[in-house]
């Protein structure tokens, strides 16, 4: 197989297009349990999805940083591969500082907004909640600032867990919406 080779601008337009197809599929999947159960129980039931997607991403970063050799404190989160998103055509910019970082052009949530269901995308984003706790329970990702919430940028911060997110985190039929009450209508 001869090797070849893109250029970025080519490779962010491929990433941006798997993306969108991503945030397709999860507003179809959404809409569908929604408008199958009704607004209540398919949005609980998205949530319990994006959880478990969110605790298996955790799970495989926290396995990853511990063959390392490495603490699954939050500095080390990112010193991982494991289902990481891009690092480029996800997003136009990303500033990052020690426990805070903002990401600019989110794909998914300007792909929502565009379609008019910033609320049904915004269930997706409890994902970065999950994620980080799947990888460590004692601290949580939350949104301060939200594409989905018409701010112009996401805006996420590392917190200790609190005693009811652990147990939001843990239980199986429990509304996961707290964890990150920003995302809350």
């Amino acid at each position: 197989m001869s090797e070849k080779k893109i250029d970025l601008d080519e490779a962010e337009k491929e990433v941006e297009l798997v993306s969108k197809r991503l945030a397709l599929l999860h507003l179809s999947y959404a809409k569908t349990l929604i408008d199958e159960f009704g607004k209540e129980k398919g949005e609980k039931l998205v949530l319990k999805a994006i959880k478990k997607y969110g605790k298996q991403i955790g799970k495989e970063r926290r396995k990853e940083i511990k063959e390392k050799g490495l603490e699954t404190d939050p500095e080390n989160f990112s010193k991982g591969d494991a289902l990481r998103t891009p690092r480029f055509g996800m997003h136009s910019r990303i500033e990052k500082e020690k426990d805070k970082l903002k990401a600019y052009g989110c794909v998914l949530g300007d792909f929502w907004k565009d379609e008019g269901e910033s609320d049904i995308g915004r269930l997706y984003c409890y994902v970065d909640a999950a994620k980080y706790m799947g990888f460590n329970e004692d601290f949580v990702q939350i949104h301060s600032k939200a594409i989905t919430m018409n701010d112009p940028h996401c805006k996420f911060l590392i917190k200790s867990a609190s005693k009811e997110q652990k147990e939001l985190f843990e239980s199986e039929d429990a509304d996961f919406s707290p964890v990150d009450n920003y995302l809350e209508d």
